[in-house]
């Protein structure tokens, strides 16, 4: 169901070291991670459109708007009782079909790698892939395998902040469910107000939605 397919954004908490690699390839890890620190501190906002699909390969489509540090807003289209939000502090799946609340803290979350620009990602990523085109990290904590992995995917683009633009992500839980989040229409430092990331709490009142 789209419920169990939107916890895969929020619910699996990373924290991890990296193992240490040869010197050639630690080098070329170490620029990458570089590189995508440079971008996140380069980008402010971002809006896309996304498209996530399920192990099932069940799909679900809607709008991505993202402001660092800390915020973000999944909004899903033509399903207006689910919403994913970040306001800087907590990330909260809002069901309002059965007037649900479900909070995580920002850095419990696999997002935690793409909202916080001033963290060390050599602590809990590693790069898989950095070649011309493409660039790729890989989130886990090696401890705590139940909590899975994610793996942040990465164009590069030199008209693009730090030179690089974000086309998605898969998380890979424990038991090998693998949800996959692909973006589109990026559009990067674009103004967005703060008021994007509130929502209305269904356990207080029945207002409008969202």
């Amino acid at each position: 169901m789209l419920r169990f397919r939107a916890l895969a954004l929020a619910a699996a908490p990373l924290a991890a070291a990296v193992a240490i690699a040869p010197a050639p390839v630690a080098a070329q890890a170490n620029n990458g991670l570089a590189q995508v620190q440079q971008h996140l501190r380069a980008t402010t906002t971002m809006t896309a459109s996304f498209s996530q699909t399920d192990a099932r390969g069940r799909t679900q489509n809607g709008t991505l708007t993202l402001k660092r540090p800390g915020r973000i807003r999944f909004q899903y289209a033509g399903d207006d009782s689910l919403l994913i939000v970040g306001d800087g502090n907590a990330l909260t799946m809002i069901d309002y079909d059965v007037n649900q609340v479900s909070r995580w803290p920002i850095n419990d979350s696999p997002l935690s790698v793409l909202l916080n620009p001033n963290q060390d990602l050599s602590r809990f990523s590693s790069v898989v892939q950095n070649d011309a085109r493409v660039l790729m990290i890989r989130a886990r904590d090696p401890r705590r395998r139940e909590f899975g992995t994610i793996t942040i995917s990465f164009s590069k683009s030199a008209t693009a902040p730090g030179g690089l633009i974000l086309q998605g992500w898969t998380a890979l839980d424990a038991q090998n469910n693998r949800t996959t989040v692909r973006l589109s229409g990026q559009r990067f430092n674009v103004p967005v107000a703060n008021s994007a990331f509130t929502y209305r709490d269904p356990r207080r009142n029945r207002g409008p939605r969202g």
